[in-house]
């Protein structure tokens, strides 16, 4: 089936995707546009799923469960970034099949049944970062496809043009932003879209970011793992982080330093008046646990002092924040990104 031709095959899917989200008062639909800013607020305190879950392959392996939507309403999010690696699926045409959508429909409907924000990331950064040429056409047909699928889609269901953008995708990134963000418009001409700068998202390349000012339905987004050798000690696949273990956090130059560069995020963000997500932060599980909670806590209340969304990195997998293994989510981690309300 041509990308032209699945344009016409989800109305009545969508329709229900819409008439779920209005019975449970979850989401206005596409017509009623939100602003940039109020969704922002809308999307609060959210967390990163389902990217390396067996389910993409085959059901009933499946990890992460529908139930798990409830656990995470419940356990004080409002959005679920939804990371997609879908280029591994698409045919020689650049085509993503059906029964790649009908898994990603029922995603976002049991989402949006739980009010939860849904981010659809695509997550394609390895490739994109290895060869633009490959990757730009790829984009594109993935967000043609994409777009027009979720046209009718409540305001709650929001775009991401690409994760992360790195290395040789950095010098193309703004026309490639601009090609996709062109593609996104044709079909869903209100609907808010995060796009964030080169170099994985780096906050010290916002500066590099070339955004239409005209479109004021963009949301930026940036990454934070600063330090490295704290939140990335002991993953397999970066030799100089592997190596390490045991580095704590906590000091008080390690707080100023987070101060310091979301102070600059939020500068950027005034002066181009954009708001903003923190789309990722979080700490590997090999690093000491009393640190990861401290570091966890301490980015997001950075981020919700300066009136950021923020998803954590990630559910499950690892940088764990749910223990799916055991049912439960990771204590310390969870206490200090969501704390008990003061009384």
């Amino acid at each position: 089936m041509t990308p032209r031709a699945r344009m016409h095959l989800p109305g009545a899917l969508l329709c229900g995707l819409l008439a779920v989200a209005g019975s449970a008062g979850t989401a206005a639909a596409a017509d009623s546009p939100l602003s940039a800013a109020d969704q922002v607020a809308q999307m609060g305190r959210g967390i990163n799923i389902l990217g390396y879950d067996p389910l993409w392959e085959e059901h009933g392996r499946a990890r992460f469960q529908p139930r798990h939507f409830q656990v995470i309403h419940d356990g004080g999010f409002s959005t679920v970034r939804i990371v997609l690696i879908a280029f591994r699926f698409m045919n020689a045409r650049n085509e993503l099949p059906a029964s790649w959508f009908a898994t990603l429909d029922r995603l976002v409907r049991q989402a949006l049944q739980q009010n939860l924000t849904v981010i659809l990331d695509e997550h394609d950064y390895n490739d994109c970062g290895a060869d633009v040429a490959t990757c730009r056409p790829k984009l594109m047909a993935f967000w043609t496809q994409v777009a027009a699928h979720y046209r009718n889609a409540p305001a709650r269901v929001l775009f991401e043009i690409l994760n992360e953008p790195n290395e040789s995708a950095n010098a193309a990134w703004n026309d490639m932003l601009s090609q996709a963000l062109g593609i996104i418009r044709s079909t869903n001409p209100t609907r808010n879209v995060i796009i964030g700068p080169g170099a994985w998202n780096s906050v010290e390349w916002l500066d590099k970011l070339v955004l239409p000012g005209s479109d004021r339905h963009i949301i930026v987004t940036v990454h934070y793992y600063i330090p490295m050798t704290f939140t990335s000690q002991g993953i397999t696949w970066v030799p100089e982080y592997a190596r390490l273990s045991g580095v704590t956090w906590g000091t008080p130059a390690d707080y100023a330093r987070i101060d310091r560069d979301f102070d600059a995020v939020q500068a950027w963000a005034r002066r181009n008046d954009r708001p903003i997500l923190l789309g990722e932060f979080g700490t590997h599980d090999t690093a000491p646990m009393e640190s990861r909670a401290r570091y966890e806590a301490a980015v997001a209340r950075a981020a919700e002092k300066r009136g950021w969304a923020w998803a954590v990195w990630q559910f499950d997998g690892d940088f764990v924040v749910y223990d799916l293994d055991h049912d439960r989510w990771v204590q310390a981690l969870h206490e200090a990104l969501i704390p008990a309300p003061a009384h």
